[in-house]
């Protein structure tokens, strides 16, 4: 139904009583159309930035197989679908 391009811009590792990483805060941004352009004058990024140019999404990881996955900077697809 829409995709967005959300690029990492925080992980905040959650410690727990035993000293261990048990979860990540990942906090997403859509992504900045600051990039240099395509050879028509528009980029990927510039594209989304255009359809999407604001919004924040945060999201709590507990999966172990995950954590420590995720680094600032990288960009991800962001695929919204109905759920029935």
């Amino acid at each position: 139904m829409m995709r967005a391009k959300m690029q990492i811009g925080q992980v905040k590792r959650i410690v727990g009583v035993n000293g261990d990483t048990t979860s990540e805060e990942l906090a997403a941004y859509p992504v900045c159309g600051n990039v240099p352009f395509g050879p028509n004058g528009e980029s990927e990024d510039n594209t989304f930035a255009r359809y999407t140019p604001s919004g924040s999404l945060t999201l709590t990881v507990n999966n172990p197989d995950l954590c420590g996955k995720f680094r600032p900077g990288q960009k991800f697809y962001v695929d919204f679908t109905l759920a029935e």
